[in-house]
């Protein structure tokens, strides 16, 4: 069913949003730019006309109602759901009772691997690679590339002909660089917010930026180890690598209400005594990533809210106390975990923000719910890439179609100031 929903929607990441030009004014343009939206809308509907009747009250179903509604209506194992919800949530400071989480679930089934839907796969010398690779194609294609460089201030011109226009960006050290195009991948509030010089934007645009949703529950925990971890389930006490050690390991919730639970738990301002944990072991695919014999081994962690009713993410004995705890839970499941590692980075919501500048801890650059998709990602009327400052577009997980190892924000921004160029 799933797999249906997404040959209509999955079209969508990579398309523009139908949002009208800005600015745009000569006949030719506006023909233009009616002619791309009647494009995508009716594609849109030409894909969606393809589902039976059932299929379609389905699909709206799942758009708009609790992820343990759709899947109380399709299994009955409570281990099973409680697996399959984990998608519904994954990186949301959301319940699998909150209305809309069933779309999140489609989200990551839409995602795919060589041509196999709702797959994860792993990248060779660790998520860096990724980043390393583009960074190649960047340079072959005659990018000049500059790292650990703070971006300070943008550079913006009041008085041009054609409104507020974005002149370059001025870096911590004082270096100023010139440009007419700038593609932000931050966050909204860091690029509206943060970067943007007093004055520039309306009120009423600084009022809805400051309205995003960037709540986030998620902690990364990364381990190195010193032996895989023995599952009691699964009988194996060797050390040896089995089927259990490829995929993604869901440990802490035997059924939805417990999830929920953990989520109430964060609402309340206090760490999930009984956290919902995803874990990975990529050492067991990729062996460049550890010495011989030795394992790295990644936890997803929910809930963690970013401010903490009593103690503060800061406090070095309260980072150890939750680290205990998840350790202990796995422990549970896997006896001995504990004693095999040899260390482990943590980082909360508040870490997630200092360190990459994700806004509130949140992975997606902002809640993905529907409130928040497609022509209203990241506000509505400006879901298109561009922004109220001429020259400056927004290309990441803030905007249109969201978070995810897609590259889809990017290449869609990409379009968008190309047409902007050859209009020029």
């Amino acid at each position: 069913m799933l797999e249906k929903f997404c040959t209509v929607m999955d079209p969508l990441l990579d398309t523009v949003p139908p949002e009208a030009a800005v600015g745009e004014s000569s006949f030719a343009g506006r023909v233009a730019d009616g002619w791309s939206k009647s494009k995508v809308l009716g594609s849109l509907l030409k894909r969606s006309s393809k589902l039976k009747q059932h299929e379609i009250t389905s699909f709206v179903e799942l758009l708009l109602a609790p992820a343990s509604k759709v899947l109380n209506n399709w299994f009955e194992s409570d281990v099973l759901k409680a697996t399959l919800a984990t998608d519904a949530v994954i990186g949301a400071m959301a319940s699998v009772h909150t209305p809309g989480s069933g779309y999140v679930l489609l989200h990551h089934v839409m995602g795919e691997t060589n041509g196999s839907r709702g797959v994860w796969s792993y990248v060779e010398g660790g998520m860096g690679a990724v980043s390393t690779a583009i960074a190649r194609a960047a340079s072959e294609a005659g990018a000049t590339l500059a790292t650990n460089v703070e971006a300070k201030q943008f550079l913006v011109d009041n008085e041009s002909s054609v409104g507020k226009t974005i002149s370059g960006v001025v870096l911590a050290d004082g270096t100023v660089i010139r440009a007419k195009q700038i593609l932000s991948n931050a966050t909204p509030a860091v690029t509206f917010l943060k970067l943007m010089p007093e004055n520039v934007l309306s009120e009423d645009f600084q009022n809805s930026v400051k309205s995003i949703d960037y709540k986030s529950g998620t902690t990364k925990i990364n381990i190195a180890v010193d032996r895989l971890p023995m599952f009691r389930a699964c009988g194996r006490t060797d050390n040896t690598v089995g089927p259990e050690h490829y995929g993604t390991i869901h440990i802490g919730a035997d059924c939805m209400d417990e999830i929920d639970i953990a989520y109430r738990e964060a609402l309340l301002g206090r760490a999930s005594s009984r956290p919902l944990i995803e874990m990975t072991i990529p050492s067991v695919l990729d062996q460049t990533i550890a010495p011989p014999g030795k394992h790295v081994i990644n936890l997803f962690i929910q809930y963690t809210p970013y401010d903490l009713k009593t103690g503060d993410w800061q406090d070095q004995a309260t980072r150890d106390a939750f680290a205990k705890t998840c350790f202990d839970l796995i422990d549970e499941y896997a006896p001995g975990f504990t004693s095999s590692i040899i260390g482990y980075d943590m980082l909360t919501p508040p870490d997630l923000e200092r360190i990459l500048g994700l806004t509130g801890g949140n992975i997606f650059h902002g809640a993905m719910g529907l409130d928040a998709l497609f022509l209203l990602r990241p506000l509505k009327g400006w879901s298109g890439y561009r922004t109220p400052v001429k020259g400056l577009y927004m290309c990441g997980a803030g905007a249109h179609p969201g978070g995810g190892v897609m590259g889809a924000p990017g290449r869609n921004a990409a379009s968008v100031v190309l047409k902007d160029l050859m209009r020029a």
